[in-house]
C-alpha cells in the first residue's frame, strides 16, 4: 500500500478502469490529493521513473471506460504516470499511478493522484514468480 495516509478508494473507479473479471487477483483504484511525485518520494512499491504517457497509454485498453470520452477529456495533455509493484511474504501488487486522474463521469481532469493497484495472495503459485522474472516483466512495463 501506499505509504500516505490520504487515499482514498472508489468502487465507482474500480469498475471503470480496470477488467471486470480478472482470471487471477483483484483490483482497486484509489485516490489522492497528494501530488505523483509526492507518493513516489514517500516509498512503498519500486516505482519506475514518472513519464508523460498518451491517456489511452495510461488507462490500458482492458477496462470498460468510454477511450473516446477519455481521450477528449484529456485532449493533448499528456498524464504523468509511474508505475511500480511491491511484495511481500503474502501479496505481489502492481501499481499504476496517474496524475491528473478522471473523475468517473469522464467529465473533469482531478489534481491529484489515482492509483490503479492489481494484488494477488502469494498462495496462488500463478503469483509466484522468481525475481530474475519480476525484474524482467517491471523493465517491459516500463
Amino acid at each position: 500500500m501506499i505509504a500516505h495516509l490520504t487515499l482514498s478508494c472508489d468502487p465507482a473507479l474500480t469498475r471503470l478502469f480496470t477488467p471486470p473479471h480478472p482470471q487471477r487477483g483483484r483490483y482497486e483504484v484509489c485516490t489522492s490529493p497528494d501530488t505523483i511525485e509526492q507518493i513516489v518520494r514517500a516509498g512503498g512499491p519500486h516505482y519506475g521513473s514518472i513519464e508523460p504517457v498518451q491517456a489511452l497509454d495510461a488507462f490500458g485498453g482492458a477496462a470498460p471506460y468510454d477511450k473516446s470520452a477519455l481521450a477528449r477529456l484529456y485532449g493533448g495533455r499528456r498524464p504523468k504516470v509511474a508505475r511500480g509493484w511491491q511484495e511481500d511474504a503474502r501479496t505481489f501488487e502492481s501499481v499504476t499511478l496517474i496524475s491528473p486522474y478522471p473523475d468517473a463521469s469522464l467529465t473533469r481532469l482531478e489534481a491529484g493522484t489515482m492509483e490503479i493497484r492489481w494484488k494477488c495472495e502469494m498462495q496462488n503459485a500463478e503469483c509466484k514468480m522468481p525475481e530474475a522474472a519480476l525484474h524482467s516483466a517491471f523493465i517491459i512495463l516500463h
